[in-house]
């Protein structure tokens, strides 16, 4: 880093304090970067998000409370300027694509080298993706058969989640009928939409009817 290089402060959001230690740890022992806070769950991480501006919010997928996915969506929403580089250990369908849907800039797992993360933080501060070789790898056939999703089934809540959808429920009372949080809720349409290929409610039901899914 040179004098005239901008100083990159970072959101840590992981609900393991020892790994948010560990990578505070990291960057505050490197020079061009500033840890602003910590969040240990997604709810906390929006919060925080928008109080300390942060340039970088490094975001763990799956956290009790409020997962990854949920917070990024909603930070999207909110117009956030930080860019979202997710770290987690998970690198199935189920977890990149809904991330990078939501708005992630970039996707690294957490047995990434040292420096790769580094690098990945200041390409993410620019808006420039990242993504690890074994995400890049499913995008790009995600990308190349959009239709690949089709032949995966619906898990039994899936069902239940998109058959009350089709009733018109709302996420509120979906979850209070299931007994789940209204963030679980949503996590479960993401999947639902990421299997049949669609992107709102409505064409999830219509889809959904017309394969026989629901009915």
């Amino acid at each position: 880093m040179t004098d005239k290089d901008p100083l990159i402060t970072l959101l840590i959001v992981d609900d393991h304090p020892v790994v948010r230690d560990g990578l505070r740890g990291m960057f505050e022992s490197a020079p061009g970067f500033r840890v602003l806070g910590e969040a240990a769950d997604g709810v906390a991480a929006v919060d925080l998000a928008e109080r300390l501006d942060p340039d970088v919010v490094l975001m763990d997928l799956r956290m009790p409370g409020g997962g990854g996915v949920d917070a990024i969506t909603e930070m999207t929403r909110r117009g956030a300027r930080a860019k979202v580089l997710v770290l987690t250990t998970y690198d199935t369908d189920s977890d990149t694509l809904p991330a990078i849907e939501a708005g992630a800039t970039g996707y690294l797992l957490k047995d990434a080298p040292r420096e790769e993360l580094f690098t990945a933080v200041r390409a993410a501060a620019e808006g420039r993706t990242v993504l690890s070789p074994a995400v890049a790898s499913r995008l790009v056939t995600a990308v190349r058969t959009p239709s690949a999703s089709a032949g995966v089934a619906l898990s039994a809540r899936e069902r239940e989640v998109l058959a009350l959808v089709a009733k018109g429920t709302a996420n509120r009372e979906i979850a209070r009928v299931l007994f789940i949080s209204e963030a679980t809720v949503k996590t479960h349409l993401t999947h639902v939409y990421g299997k049949l290929g669609v992107n709102d409610r409505a064409a999830a039901v219509a889809v959904a009817y017309d394969r026989g899914i629901l009915g």
